[in-house]
């Protein structure tokens, strides 16, 4: 099994991988799937069903799917732009589909929100359909956006057996367990991060792997000192004041002084966090890590390691996020990143856990110790509901991203305290995960219809 650091850390835009990330890419698919047909196309409908129904105009999951029907993609996304073309759809009830010409399109009554059962594939669906002049569907997909910004057709996750991405296996090192992964690194001699580095040589060169991890860094790092300056009440409704910029200029206020106590290093970690996730609610660019909703966790514990820990050095970076992935790929791959699929322990939970085993590995943590940072991580994640108050990724995501970051140091550090010998294995983390989520009700899994989001007033 192999799922790229590319796959794992995508450049995007918020708020949410799944809801907003993925309904995009599936109108983009789409669109190739029109484009690759014969047929003569004059109008266009789509129908969300399940948690891209319930929080889905929280999460812009309506703007997301027309304006992936309209050309635009995550990686090159223009704000500026987006808002033009979604007020001349909304006006001329037409989108100019790129290479295609116009189509009819009318969001009030093209663009259905289906509140009924889910479809049966993921509790993240949506049907997408091309009509002719008469306004006949000629044309129809199932999509599933099954977290992290991956989209599969209905025929593909069927393909795959269920919610998996398609991964290769045609590498040096294709482990699709933790116990495998050992297994490979005390067998070669090898890091974590140095068998992944080899599998992903076998697609790009080393090269072009390095430029692309140092362009994840480097909008992941952008990503919070926008945050720590940004300012204002984040969209919505429910009138949350941005605060990373307050507690960034309390913080630089108390630097030096004597009297500062010990735990403000925990501070530094939030803010780091929540200035991404404010970021990311504001719909800004982000880097799904491995989720929209957890986007967070990942960066502020490299930037917490490169800004407050001694001997760190950027040049590392790329080991972090190769550990991380290697991670973030197992628990992709054998239970879920998805808070639609298995709540928030498979986003905030799964992110922890990466950072925990990159954060490990960076301060000289063997293969073992990676392996218990972040399954120590993950375990004490286990159970944690996604309950988004009136479906925006604000209440209580942007702090729990904070808390996750808290907790994967504390994670690593742990686990460099011991020889990696331990009871529960990240395996059985992972497996425990994916059950658990099976068996949550569904009002805690990204639908606002449970917890928090029913408990606390939504204006």
């Amino acid at each position: 099994m192999f799922l790229s650091v590319f796959d794992m850390f995508k450049v995007g835009v918020g708020p949410s991988s799944s809801h907003t990330m993925g309904p995009m890419v599936a109108g983009a698919r789409f669109l190739e799937k029109m484009r690759a047909s014969p047929f003569h196309f004059r109008g266009l409908r789509a129908s969300l069903h399940g948690s891209l129904a319930f929080t889905g105009v929280g999460h812009a999951t309506d703007r997301a799917t027309i304006l992936g029907l309209a050309g635009f993609e995550p990686a090159s996304y223009d704000a500026a732009r987006a808002e033009a073309v979604l007020a001349d759809i909304k006006a001329r009830k037409v989108i100019d589909v790129p290479g295609m010409g116009e189509m009819a399109f009318d969001p009030g009554r093209d663009l259905v929100f289906d509140y009924g059962p889910a479809l049966p594939g993921h509790a993240n669906g949506m049907i997408l359909k091309a009509t002719d002049a008469q306004g006949d569907v000629i044309m129809e997909e199932t999509y599933y956006s099954i977290g992290g910004g991956f989209v599969l057709t209905a025929g593909e996750l069927a393909e795959a057996g269920g919610s998996k991405a398609k991964a290769r296996a045609d590498v040096p090192y294709p482990f699709e367990t933790a116990d495998e992964m050992l297994a490979m690194a005390k067998a070669s001699g090898l890091s974590i991060a140095a068998m992944k580095r080899a599998n992903e040589v076998k697609f790009r060169s080393a090269a072009d792997l390095d430029r692309g991890m140092d362009r994840i860094w480097q909008v992941m790092n952008d990503c919070i000192t926008r945050g720590m300056a940004g300012e204002g009440i984040l969209p919505g409704g429910l009138k949350v004041r941005r605060r990373a910029k307050g507690i960034h200029d309390a913080l630089m206020a108390e630097r030096g002084l004597n009297m500062t106590p010990p735990h403000t290093i925990n501070d530094w970690m939030s803010l780091y966090a929540m200035a991404v996730n404010e970021e990311n609610a504001a719909g800004g660019q982000v880097v799904t890590a491995p989720t929209n909703g957890a986007a967070g966790v990942v960066p502020a514990v490299i930037r917490y390691w490169l800004d407050h820990v001694p001997g760190a050095s950027s040049a590392r970076v790329g080991e972090f996020l190769l550990t991380a992935a290697a991670v973030g790929g197992l628990v992709k791959h054998n239970a879920s990143i998805s808070g639609a699929e298995c709540g928030c322990q498979a986003e905030v939970g799964s992110a922890a856990a990466m950072a925990a085993a990159g954060l490990a590995a960076v301060l000289g943590g063997t293969p073992e110790q990676v392996e218990n940072a972040a399954e120590i991580a993950l375990e004490h994640h286990l159970g944690m509901t996604c309950d988004p108050v009136k479906g925006l990724v604000q209440v209580p995501c942007i702090e729990r991203n904070g808390l996750g970051a808290i907790k994967a140091v504390s994670a690593a550090s742990l686990a460099l305290r011991g020889d990696g010998v331990h009871l529960v294995s990240l395996d059985v983390c992972i497996e425990t995960m994916r059950q658990t989520g099976r068996d949550m009700h569904e009002k805690y899994k990204e639908t606002s219809l449970g917890g928090l989001a029913v408990n606390v007033p939504n204006c």
